[in-house]
């Protein structure tokens, strides 16, 4: 099993959690929101996080909440990232903001697999790449920094929006935006007869499509992950399925992935994502199953 961290990122830095919340760096500002898997005490003290934040989550449900701001800031700013494995020239660069979901519009995390996404399709001719449950598109990006035809699925029309300013704001162009059910939209791919060499499927433990189909992880994962594996190109693919939920073990990729592997002689490993912490703690942020060939 491998862990995994982005080492590379200027900016953006976890400077410390615990105690259910996170202390992170984007940019020039800082941010404190909760975290479920940071259960031990922080390493700094309370003072400490209170003087170097800019902004504080403050939960009001179990979906939303506000943000509370200790110094002047923007409700909107935006941080770069350079890609290993990049055809382009330059950063992608990301707009980043204030939601009343707790979320900034990234998850930091993921620029391992953005790397990975580049390097594997910048050494194919012209490559097509699926990214299922999109979000703000930093893989589709990082995908089309490295030459493929992007196709970018996500269930709200809003965050497709974002992901086409991020686009934009890299000085990219030609990604095919899909506001759809992730599920739906595989298997309209599989009648199609599409197959793609780079897939990244990054699902949220819960979730609804655009016209209100249901998304829990436990239940759906196995039907999407067996139809998803009808669109990889045999010969030549990658695919990486990443799962954020609590009490979800790397075996569980691994053993979603681990028929098509033996079948089509693909190389399989997984692992987990993690950040390291200017205060010395490891935040684990998902497991991970990749298939490559």
């Amino acid at each position: 099993m491998e862990l995994l961290y982005p080492k590379n990122w200027n900016d953006y830095e976890l400077i410390d959690c615990g105690n259910f919340e996170k202390l992170e760096r984007f940019g020039k500002f800082i941010t404190i929101r909760p975290e479920p898997q940071a259960v031990w005490p922080k390493i700094y003290d309370e003072k400490e996080w209170e003087k170097l934040a800019h902004v504080k989550f403050v939960p009001k449900s179990s979906s939303s909440g506000e943000w509370k701001k200790l110094k002047q800031m923007p409700d909107q700013w935006t941080i770069n990232y350079r890609l290993n494995g990049s055809q382009q020239e330059g950063e992608l660069v990301f707009r980043l903001g204030l939601t009343s979901f707790k979320h900034v519009g990234i998850f930091p995390e993921q620029a391992v697999n953005w790397d990975n996404i580049a390097t594997f399709l910048s050494k194919l001719n012209k490559p097509k790449f699926l990214n299922l449950f999109a979000y703000t598109g930093g893989a589709s990006i990082a995908a089309r920094a490295a030459g493929a035809d992007v196709t970018h699925v996500d269930s709200i029309k809003q965050v497709v929006t974002w992901a086409n300013e991020n686009m934009q704001k890299s000085n990219l162009d030609n990604i095919r935006w899909m506001v759809d059910d992730a599920l739906k939209f595989v298997k309209k791919e599989i009648r199609r007869g599409n197959k793609y060499q780079g897939i990244i499927l990054d699902p949220p433990a819960y979730g609804h499509g655009p016209n209100g189909e249901k998304w829990k992880l436990e239940d759906n994962i196995s039907e999407m992950m067996e139809s998803v594996l009808q669109l990889v190109d045999e010969q030549k693919h990658l695919l990486i399925l990443n799962a954020y939920s609590l009490g979800f073990s790397a075996m569980v990729p691994e053993n979603l992935l681990k028929p098509f592997a033996q079948k089509n002689k693909s190389k399989l490993t997984v692992g987990e994502l993690y950040l390291p912490s200017k205060s010395g703690i490891k935040l684990p942020l998902g497991v991970w199953g990749k298939l490559e060939k």
